[in-house]
């Protein structure tokens, strides 16, 4: 058999693998690129394999790093299956169509720009029509059960505890009368979570493909609902907005459930309104309400009473777009849980362009911000962003809180792959992260795990032979060298950004010193411009 690694290879999003035996040839997952311009700009290009040959597709969940590519797959040519979860077919039915509305409203918004300028104008990623087509060929998958691919591949779906409905994957393909076990991790979990279970336990494999997004961190282990108050009183105390940029799926689940929690205990003033301004995160909370299935027993005991989130006082939802622009307008101070995630559509946007440059509010973040997107710049720091088109200085306090990631940490993922002894893995790949975070897990796995690991470019293929293995490495470009070279930039930007202000303070309170201050730019440009003469750039 062939494994190709066509996505999330040396980044963090992308998920997609090529599977083929005996000349028939599966996806697991089908994911969309996210992150910075020239990280997304490769869901653009073309797939590298023939879509209408692919009989079948595994989705692990329903991120849209996960399955944000298949109306693009059904719209080329796939006839298939897409096979997943009950929970996760029932999340596309409103992720991939949620997903479909940003690309063409992002398209409208850049040929509108483009016309005054003559552009050529340019096509959404995919359309509405082509994600409901995508819904056609989902085909929901029990936990647990044998799934028979073709005579000689079978699949069970195994709880990952990541989101509701995701699964790793246990894939067993027969081939010269020797069956090899392939596992794909997907995005395993935290354990000891609100809602979900914890990750099934994976006792053997002969080759594990596995997530390293936090692969070289650990999550705080901590009081999140007092750290959660202390963040709301200190902010409502100031007068301002907090804004928690937060995933549809999941996050803005877990958060309600902490809130809950605090305004049962009466640790949370009843008055703080608490507003869910996502239309995506209210269709996935109701889905949520419909697979109790997949909840712990804790959640059980508290949903399953009424079958409904439980009420409490301060909680609205936003369901249009005209109640959503009003908050902006609202006078007093509220809690505003808004998708995306990591800022990069949505109308989380709008709420950043109204608080950034506010001293008195705070924007939290409560999840993993890719390299390249607006929230990891604001988590890094930077003092001036473009948001729908306006330059906003960065005033309100950016915080963090770690631990409510859906992803497992370093040592998680360790005491999740040391479980894997029977047999232990030949070899593990190691996908789904930047590249610090995949050496540091490469590094602990061959440590203490005693096993080879490898981490694929993207296009390297690998053939396997019962439990050997053959790398054929490939001459794609790697995306994490622009990566890394916008990461230069950016803190290039900001050391230009901090010397420009000094250099205005400066010279508004010394006049005498404009002249003098401006050879000395005049010279520094020029040198730049002689150091860089040799790139002719």
């Amino acid at each position: 058999m062939r494994l190709e690694f066509i996505g999330a290879a040396h980044t963090v999003t992308g998920s997609c693998y090529l599977l083929e035996s005996q000349e028939k040839y599966f996806l697991i997952d089908c994911g969309m690129f996210q992150g910075s311009k020239r990280v997304r700009e490769l869901n653009y290009e073309e797939f590298p394999f023939v879509p209408a040959d692919i009989e079948g597709v595994l989705l692990t969940h329903a991120h849209v790093d996960h399955c944000g590519l298949l109306p693009k797959l059904v719209r080329e040519g796939f006839k298939g299956t897409i096979y997943a979860t009950k929970s996760t077919c029932e999340l596309c039915q409103i992720m991939l169509p949620d997903s479909a509305h940003i690309q063409t409203s992002d398209a409208e918004l850049l040929n509108r720009k483009g016309r005054r300028r003559g552009d050529t104008p340019v096509q959404a990623l995919y359309s509405i029509d082509d994600a409901m087509e995508a819904l056609k060929h989902l085909s929901s998958v029990p936990y647990e059960k044998d799934l028979q691919l073709a005579d000689n591949i079978r699949v069970v779906f195994r709880d990952a505890g990541h989101i509701l409905g995701s699964a790793f994957l246990e894939v067993y393909v027969t081939e010269n009368g020797k069956t090899t076990k392939l596992v794909f991790s997907g995005d395993i979990g935290q354990p000891n979570q609100p809602i979900l279970k914890d990750p099934a336990r994976e006792t053997g494999a002969d080759f594990l493909i596995v997530e390293s997004t936090y692969g070289d961190r650990l999550h705080q282990i901590y009081d999140k609902e007092t750290k959660l108050l202390e963040v709301v009183n200190d902010t409502m105390d100031r007068g301002g907005n907090l804004i928690i940029p937060s995933f549809a799926v999941g996050r803005t689940q877990t958060l309600l459930y902490y809130f809950y929690n605090l305004w049962k205990q009466g640790r949370m003033d009843g008055d703080i309104p608490i507003i869910i301004d996502s239309p995506l995160a209210i269709a996935a909370t109701r889905v949520f309400l419909k697979n109790f299935q997949d909840f712990d027993e804790d959640a059980l005991a508290l949903f399953k009473k009424s079958g409904k989130i439980p009420r409490f006082p301060q909680v609205r939802v936003c369901e249009t777009a005209a109640e959503s622009r009003a908050l902006n307008s609202e006078e007093g101070s509220a809690v505003i849980i808004s998708a995306s995630g990591m800022c990069d559509a949505g109308r989380v946007l709008h709420h950043l362009k109204h608080n950034l440059w506010r001293p008195e509010s705070t924007i939290l973040f409560v999840g993993y911000q890719a390299e390249g997107s607006l929230g990891r710049r604001l988590v890094d720091g930077i003092k001036r962003v473009r948001v729908l088109g306006e330059e906003v200085a960065v005033k309100a306090q950016i915080m963090t809180m770690n631990g409510f990631s859906a992803h497992a940490d370093s040592n998680q993922l360790l005491d999740w792959i040391s479980g894997i002894q029977n047999p232990a893995p030949a070899k593990i790949f190691i996908l789904h992260g930047e590249a610090q975070s995949q050496e540091a897990l490469k590094a602990r796995i061959q440590k203490e795990c005693k096993v080879e690991a490898y981490i694929p470019f993207r296009g390297d293929l690998v053939q396997i032979v019962g439990r050997a293995s053959e790398i054929q490495p490939s001459n794609v470009p790697e995306v994490s060298v622009e990566m890394e070279m916008e990461d230069v930039l950016r803190d290039f930007d900001a050391d230009y950004r901090q010397l420009r202000q000094k250099v205005l303070s400066l010279v508004l309170r010394q006049p005498k010193q404009m002249e003098p201050i401006i050879k000395v730019l005049t010279k520094g440009r020029n040198y730049l411009r002689k150091l860089f003469a040799p790139y002719n750039i």
